[in-house]
Order: C-alpha cells, then structure tokens, then sequence
C-alpha cells in the first residue's frame, strides 16, 4: 500500500502530486464492517490512523486471525485479485482514519507506477511468513509460549486490542488468556 515500513523507517511509494487522486479518504467508526466474510472485495484499505482486524466465523465462532495498524495496507488479497468471496470480514476496532483503493485505481498503480509490483510482493511474502509462523506456533506451542511470544514480539497487541479478540487470536478461551495473564503477573511480581 502506500507506504511501507523499511529499515526501521517508513518511506513513501506513491508521488502523491500524481497518484494520490487514486485514493479515498474515509473515517469510519470503531466497530465498522469493511468487507463481511463471503462478499467480494472491491477495495483495499491503508490505515492512516486506527486498527482494523481480519476474521472469520468457524461454526459459530469468530475467530481473528491478524490485526492491522497505522502505516499497514489491508485487503482480502484472494478476493480482490480473482473476484471469488472472500473467505474472511474486514473491520475496525477502533475509530480509524482509512486510504481507500478500488480494485480499477490498484491495477493503474500497478501499470504505472515504477517498482510497486516488487514492493507488493515483498509485503505478500512477509505476510506469509508471519502466517506459517502463527500456524506453527498453534501445533507446537502451549498457549502460555503463544501469549509470551505475543507480548515479546508485538506489545502493541496486548495494548490495543480487546482481550476477547486476543484470546481468538491465540486460539483460547478468554477465561483461558485471563488464566495465562494473572499467571505470568504472579512471575512477574516473584522476580
């Protein structure tokens, strides 16, 4: 999306004096559906300020698998690209500030705009990356190591998002994550 995070430092991609007409400034409040599960993404989302999170209902139960924030690009990317329903709802948990991209302005980047293609599929493999990590972490790892890799690698997490939505993401119940976090406080205060 617009802008990505390289060396520690964020860098613009667009020419805003050429291509920033290509995007839609939206504000939306906390708790807004974006895409729902089963409807076909016709945008793609740059978070300007605010947190959005991606999630799907298994049976019955919502389970958010990635949470995006300031200076990150969202989209269902599979349905997007193909057309086909997207297999997961995009929403805001929080009032968010939104760069807003239709699928015809994406393909003009796409065409126009010198190495965007190279810098997209480079945030493709790092989201890869991160989603062999988490589904490796769910086979190998108890939910205590989960929740102290979370708080290790992504603090910001543990800050912002609800603690329900946080036990869906480490595959717990929240009475489970509450456990684990009165648990790891009891080590806390012993040391």
């Amino acid at each position: 999306m617009p802008v990505i995070k390289k060396d520690q430092q964020q860098q613009s991609l667009i020419d805003w004096e050429k291509y920033g007409h290509l995007f839609k400034e939206i504000r939306v409040p906390a708790r807004t559906t974006l895409l729902q599960e089963g409807q076909i993404a016709r945008q793609a989302y740059f978070i300007r300020k605010g947190c959005l999170r991606v999630w799907f209902n298994n049976n019955g139960k919502d389970v958010s698998f990635q949470f995006f924030f300031e200076n990150e690009g969202v989209a269902s990317v599979e349905s997007f690209r193909s057309g086909e329903p997207s297999a997961f709802s995009i929403e805001s948990l929080e009032p968010s500030t939104l760069l807003v991209l239709t699928k015809k302005n994406f393909e003009t980047l796409m065409r126009e705009l010198p190495g965007y293609p190279e810098v997209l599929q480079e945030i493709l493999h790092r989201r890869i990356a991160h989603y062999m990590k988490l589904f490796l972490s769910r086979i190998k790892d108890s939910p205590q190591k989960r929740y102290e890799d979370l708080l290790k690698e992504s603090p910001h997490i543990v800050q912002r998002i609800p603690q329900h939505y946080i036990a869906s993401y480490l595959g717990i119940t929240p009475v489970s994550l509450s456990r684990i976090r009165n648990k790891a406080g009891a080590s806390a205060r012993k040391s």
